[in-house]
């Protein structure tokens, strides 16, 4: 990364998040598939609307939490920017015959450092590549605003996934378990609300950097349930 002067009207997060946003890599995540392929409609969840869902609920939770907002728009942003079509089958057939393995998230990291701007890269924060880099595990120094992200990624991902699943008539909404629609209610909205506002609710916000607590045991409930649901991931 090569160091230049500081923007005269936007914070170095900001400039992270315009660079993502009109990069060639961002543009092209519309046409990436989230789950479904070719799908019949337009209301189908691809890798990009995923990652303006993702970019929406982690500004919310940073905000609530008095977090660097910027920061986790460009990790939110730019989380995905190395995924690959076909959704997470195709990351796994590049896996398989793919030198050392592949990896959608190290590949993110890589288009931001070296293919973008033919060869230049973005030239991104460090807080910010590196909290793209740990957005699928995390790692103990990650910032808490790449903590924050991560947690929205699963949060999203496991909802519209179902979302979509019911509109294409895979499940029947009535199919989650009773004990979901309680803990995290019954529409696609009313269950992102719900683990948004607990992850908002019961973090700790302070000075120093300690990690968000998750809300584990809802958001292991919902996963369990669409997995039990559909198997198509």
């Amino acid at each position: 990364m090569e160091p230049e002067p500081e923007c005269e009207i936007r914070t170095c997060f900001q400039r992270d998040v315009d660079r993502i946003t009109h990069s060639k890599s961002f543009r092209r995540l519309k046409h990436k598939t989230q789950v479904f392929l070719r799908p019949e409609g337009d209301h189908y969840r691809t890798r990009l609307t995923h990652t303006l869902e993702v970019t929406r609920l982690a500004r919310t939770v940073a905000r609530a939490l008095g977090l660097n907002e910027d920061l986790a728009e460009a990790i939110g942003l730019g989380h995905d920017l190395g995924h690959t079509p076909f959704g997470h089958a195709g990351e796994r057939a590049l896996n398989v015959i793919y030198p050392g393995g592949f990896k959608h998230y190290e590949q993110s990291l890589r288009v931001v450092d070296v293919l973008e701007r033919d060869g230049r890269g973005l030239n991104l924060c460090y807080e910010t590549r590196i909290g793209i880099l740990n957005h699928t595990y995390g790692k103990p120094d990650d910032t808490r605003e790449a903590t924050c992200v991560r947690l929205c990624d699963r949060i999203a991902y496991i909802n519209h996934d179902l979302d979509d699943s019911i509109r294409a008539g895979i499940i029947r909404a009535d199919a989650v378990p009773e004990r979901i629609r309680e803990d995290c209610g019954e529409r696609n909205s009313e269950r992102i609300n719900s683990l948004v506002t607990l992850i908002s609710s019961t973090a700790t916000c302070i000075p120093t950097c300690i990690p968000i607590p998750s809300p584990r045991e809802k958001r292991t409930r919902c996963r369990a349930s669409w997995r039990g649901c559909i198997n198509i991931m």
